[in-house]
């Protein structure tokens, strides 16, 4: 590291001058090698300093202090907050975003009972033989298994018939003899 007094500064172009007794001619220096110090330099200021040489011969003074003059501390207000704050919103949305959607998965996965199955879509025939009895349509009938296991829980005979038929783990033919619900007034 050199030492040397600043023999011109301009201030208006940020640049100036140091002679030192251990360098054979005077070495420029910017106002960007002083960033870190409290004020401007000032022509006589003594600087401590480093040389590099540039492409063009010249050598130029880098990692530069003012003898006798502080650095500027860091502190909080000379960091800027915007960039930490531009991205603090974004991952706020993204983390509640995601809440969200496992919530509703969660949601969506406990809302299903144990006893229902997968949903068949079967179309049955226009005309049913069950033992001796006939029944008869003039079109086709749509019923899904979904889960619904008992006589209360049918809006026909038929549609009793196809989950005795179709589905697994009905409740509606306690004799097993292939007739639903018979002791049910309703049909």
């Amino acid at each position: 590291m050199y030492k040397g007094q600043l023999k011109s500064w301009n201030d208006s172009k940020g640049f100036g001058f140091i002679e030192s007794p251990d360098l054979k001619q005077d070495t420029f220096i910017h106002i960007s090698t002083l960033k870190a110090m409290n004020r401007k330099p000032k022509q006589g200021d003594f600087i401590y300093f480093e040389t590099e040489n540039q492409a063009n011969g010249k050598i130029r003074a880098v990692n530069c202090r003012i003898e006798g003059v502080a650095a500027k501390s860091i502190t909080k207000r000379n960091v800027p907050r915007m960039h930490k704050k531009s991205s603090a919103p974004t991952s706020k949305i993204v983390t509640t975003l995601a809440i969200v959607l496992i919530a509703v998965f969660a949601y969506q996965r406990l809302n299903i009972s144990p006893d229902s199955k997968p949903i068949q879509h079967i179309q049955t025939k226009p005309n049913i033989t069950l033992s001796d009895k006939t029944i008869s349509s003039s079109r086709s009938t749509q019923f899904i298994c979904d889960g619904r296991q008992y006589c209360s829980q049918m809006t026909s005979r038929a549609e009793a018939e196809f989950f005795t038929r179709q589905c697994p783990n009905t409740k509606m033919d306690g004799d097993r003899d292939g007739i639903p619900c018979e002791n049910d007034s309703r049909f």
